[in-house]
């Protein structure tokens, strides 16, 4: 078998990175040989390879799903938001310069097709098959003529395309229709079929307007993938400013972060309260911590809801001192003060280690020079233009720990106690280390020590296995797809490419 397919989307979030790692995994315990790939990416959610490269959350994910080592051929660019108009350009796992909008799709994106077709025919000739993510809408008319990671790639390599819809939006149909009829002849020729995801209810319902929108375009709807709670997936995008509230949600959308918290081991409950802070990074820190049973967590942007916070984490940020302004302008800055006075937890990791020192040097990131910190950790901080991405691992509450940096400041400590390269004063703790909570000793260790500060009876389950439960929500994927898509006919995709034939729908691309 050598093949591939291309899972595109009505919109953004329509469901093309769980799907396209469902896939993955429903391939290899197939016995296929299996890598995901996306050629561009835009996500402020990102991951270390253990070469040292920097890609997206959600492709570390899917090499998850294909039960293989992830690395920068699965994308080789990632965009990071730095703002409404600019982002830092990630080639091959390594930043590459800044670029507004205008400047990247002016002509830059255009420059990186070849090396994005090249790391697609390298997988392509070690895989089996290579199960490709779109973003956005192929059906985005105004950036096509650039397009390195949708339509672009699918021509390039002659890739079956399957369009996700997400109905639970509503409208699904006239996207699934509008998407192919704004497509020109040569790429709709490559749309081979659609997906309805996150369903509720009977689907006998639902399949009138599904052989109408066969009859319409020509092309077959592979399947109808259920509304499923409980899916904690990494996500691809970067998130903005969650809403806050809500005990129990650590963000809109993923499956660990959605679900109810169990109930807990000893006597209390533990509350989490993150700090939503503007192009907050790697937000998937807490998803192990709202995977443990009687923990609770929400993100805030209210000096208010710290008060009955037993741990307050500052997440990482790829703008540290935008952060900075924003927390003092909430006053969440003079909260975090009196919870350290008082001796109440703090956690700060990457970005949110950086505002809790005492002094920041940026002409790099925000080129704002001199900045105060917030002073709680004997920390100053000077931004380089290399950027550090490392895999470490050490030791910390008497537990082994493993993590990932990704990071412009360079943190130099001037007292405190050693943790995980960081400090610790008193309650509040401070690392670059992003995935630390993950290793299960570490994080049972860590959580005692919160809820001893707290005075809280908490205690953490002796058995949560956050890895065994990544892997649990994996197979799910899997299954999902198994269960409820047309499998043979998604496997003559990948093995034969879009049926010839198929009907143009117009009035086609302008």
């Amino acid at each position: 078998m050598s093949g591939g397919l291309l899972v595109a989307g009505t919109t953004s979030d329509a469901g093309k990175s769980v799907v396209t790692a469902g896939i993955c995994r429903w391939l290899v315990r197939q016995g296929v040989k299996v890598a995901p790939f996306k050629g561009q990416n835009m996500s402020l959610n990102s991951f270390v390879t253990r070469e040292g490269a920097e890609i997206g959350r959600a492709q570390a994910m899917q090499a998850q799903a294909a039960r293989v080592e992830p690395t920068a051929l699965m994308n080789p660019v990632l965009l990071k938001p730095g703002g409404d108009r600019s982002s830092q350009v990630v080639l091959m796992g390594r930043p590459v310069g800044e670029l507004s909008a205008r400047g990247y799709h002016g002509g830059r994106q255009r420059e990186l097709f070849e090396p994005v077709m090249a790391c697609l025919e390298e997988l392509r000739g070690t895989y089996d098959a290579v199960i490709c993510e779109g973003a956005g809408s192929p059906a985005e008319i105004n950036l096509r003529r650039t397009d390195i990671v949708n339509m672009g790639i699918a021509r390039a390599a002659r890739l079956p395309v399957l369009v996700v819809g997400d109905i639970d939006r509503g409208g699904v149909f006239a996207q699934f229709f509008g998407t192919t009829a704004l497509l020109s002849p040569e790429d709709q020729s490559l749309v081979a079929g659609y997906l309805v995801n996150k369903f509720r209810g009977d689907v006998s319902l639902l399949e009138p307007g599904l052989d109408m929108l066969h009859g319409l375009t020509g092309r077959p709807t592979l399947g109808v993938l259920p509304y499923a709670h409980g899916l904690g997936i990494d996500e691809e995008d970067g998130m903005g400013v969650p809403p806050a509230g809500g005990w129990g949600r650590v963000s809109p959308r993923g499956a660990v972060r959605e679900s109810v918290a169990a109930a807990p081991v000893g006597a209390d409950v533990l509350r989490v309260a993150v700090c939503a802070v503007p192009l907050m990074s790697n937000f998937t820190d807490v998803d192990a911590l709202a995977a443990e049973p009687g923990v609770v967590v929400r993100f805030v942007d209210r000096s208010e809801e710290l008060a009955d916070a037993d741990l307050v984490i500052v997440p990482g940020t790829r703008g540290t001192v935008k952060a900075l302004a924003w927390l003092r302008d909430r006053g969440l800055a003079d909260a975090l003060a009196r919870r350290a006075a008082e001796g109440r937890p703090v956690l700060g990791i990457c970005g949110g280690f950086q505002a809790l020192g005492e002094h920041i040097e940026d002409d790099v990131e925000s080129r704002a020079g001199q900045v105060e910190g917030l002073g709680l950790l004997p920390v100053r901080v000077r931004f380089a233009r290399e950027k550090t991405l490392a895999r470490p691992e050490g030791e910390a509450l008497g537990e082994r720990v493993e993590g990932y940096e990704i990071h412009h400041g360079v943190a130099e400590v001037g007292g405190g106690d050693p943790f995980l390269d960081g400090c610790r004063v008193g309650a509040v703790w401070g690392t670059h280390w992003h995935g630390s909570l993950e290793s299960d000793g570490f994080r049972r260790a860590f959580l005692r020590e919160v809820a001893a500060l707290a005075g809280r009876r908490f205690v953490p389950a002796p058995d949560t296995s956050f890895g065994a439960l990544r892997e649990e929500q994996l197979d799910r994927l899997g299954d999902l797809i198994e269960e409820h898509t047309d499998t043979a006919a998604l496997l003559r995709l990948i093995e034969g490419g879009a049926p010839a034939g198929l009907p143009f729908v117009p009035p086609g691309a302008p």
